[in-house]
């Protein structure tokens, strides 16, 4: 709670004053556990106070909840330089620091706010993940995707949101091995849907084509090769082969 000699503030300061100690317990509880007593305590006001800058909790969660979704959708922006599968870990990095900070919040946000909250949640979550797929598409200097393309790259914005969810609940995976294992299922959705398009297999061509071998997606191909029996090195088939050195050299495991 906070102590002391109350200062003034002006509307616009004690407006976003608010909206951050109504993020910060919206944070750590439901926002159905949050009260408008609470907020006001925390904030060092009064509960009338409270009411006259928002009209009521459900407004003051939802400027809360647009400064939280611009906030996600901040973490997926990372300079295009550099191998794509070094970028999507450091983006994952950034999503689940994120989704530490928040925890309920977070879990709220994706599920559309507290229980009878306004269709604006659900509005700005999806918002949040267009910013994500139009950022990756960017990163895979795509303008105009095939289908499969759009499917793959949404299917796996999908996958993270549900993954933080899941992992939320115990954390039974450690953190890093989750945005890792998160980055190589990129990388298989995109060879799955190349498979079946000539378009998204001249993509991943040209993605995997400049991976280093030290990368993300060659330590996938690497786990995937220690997968695959070996034959053609004299090894008995269902014996291990070791990673190759380059991952160009295993691009078409993958596309």
């Amino acid at each position: 709670m906070t102590t002391g000699v109350r200062r003034r503030m002006g509307v616009d300061e004690r407006r976003a004053q608010l909206i951050c100690v109504a993020l910060e317990l919206f944070s750590r509880r439901s926002p159905d556990d949050v009260s408008i007593d609470e907020i006001a305590a925390a904030a060092g006001i009064s509960r009338p106070l409270v009411y006259h800058y928002f009209p009521g909790k459900m407004s003051l969660y939802e400027a809360a909840l647009r400064r939280a979704a611009d906030d996600l959708a901040g973490r997926f922006l990372e300079a295009h330089e550099g191998p794509l599968g070094a970028r999507l870990l450091r983006v994952m990095g950034r999503f689940f620091d994120f989704v530490e900070e928040h925890g309920p919040g977070f879990s709220a946000l994706l599920r559309g706010g507290p229980s009878g909250g306004p269709s604006t949640a659900n509005v700005m979550i999806d918002g949040v993940r267009q910013a994500a797929y139009e950022q990756i598409l960017s990163h895979l200097r795509v303008v105009s995707p095939p289908a499969r393309l759009q499917l793959v790259v949404r299917s796996w914005v999908s996958l993270a949101e549900s993954t933080a969810l899941l992992w939320l609940d115990g954390r039974p995976v450690p953190r890093a091995e989750l945005e890792l294992q998160l980055v190589h299922d990129f990388a298989a959705l995109v060879s799955v849907s190349a498979a079946y398009d000539g378009e998204v297999a001249a993509i991943a061509l040209r993605i995997f084509a400049q991976e280093p071998a030290d990368g993300p997606f060659g330590d996938l191909l690497g786990r995937l090769t220690a997968l695959s029996p070996g034959v053609e090195d004299g090894r008995p088939s269902g014996a291990c082969r070791p990673a190759p050195s380059d991952p160009r050299a295993g691009t078409a495991a993958l596309a």
